[in-house]
């Protein structure tokens, strides 16, 4: 989202993930494009589409989506990855839809990724002290085990 951040005010943030996005130059898409593209179901498509992240035309029974809708998609699966809940994400989005640039919006969104990064590197230090805990008890247990090995042998 870093990039996305480096917007001007006038401009949203789907806006400027979407222009800076140059991997596709289609401007809509099918439900399966972005699913394949993704590598997400459509089940998922459609139930971020019921919680209001995503918004497609309906051409007939099919859905139309835009790259604002892509932009919006890539959005929410970045927010995922980093911990923020479907509500945070929603949130977030409808922040930059506003288009008004308010100063308050903008500290809530940076205050949010600000106290993120702070879970996420707790997170990190729980995992690094699980894996050396863990890799000692390998340690251990292949000695062990190699000990065992040994006497049969023997």
């Amino acid at each position: 989202m870093s990039e996305a951040l480096s917007m001007t005010s006038d401009n949203e943030l789907v806006d400027v993930v979407a222009a800076q996005d140059d991997s596709t130059k289609k401007t809509q898409f099918t439900i399966g494009d972005l699913a394949k593209e993704f590598n997400c179901t459509l089940r998922t498509l459609r139930f971020y589409e019921d919680k209001g992240l995503l918004n497609p035309k309906r051409d007939g029974m099919n859905r139309v989506y835009t790259r604002r809708d892509r932009a919006r998609l890539k959005l929410v699966l970045m927010g995922k990855r980093v911990g923020f809940s479907l509500s945070e994400i929603r949130d977030m989005l409808d922040l930059y839809d506003l288009r008004d640039g308010q100063v308050t919006q903008l500290r809530v969104a940076l205050s949010r990724f600000n106290e993120q990064i702070a879970v996420l590197e707790v997170q990190r230090t729980d995992i690094e002290q699980a894996i050396e805990e863990l890799s000692r008890t390998v340690a251990i247990v292949s000695g062990m085990l190699k000990h065992k090995e040994a006497e049969e042998e023997g």
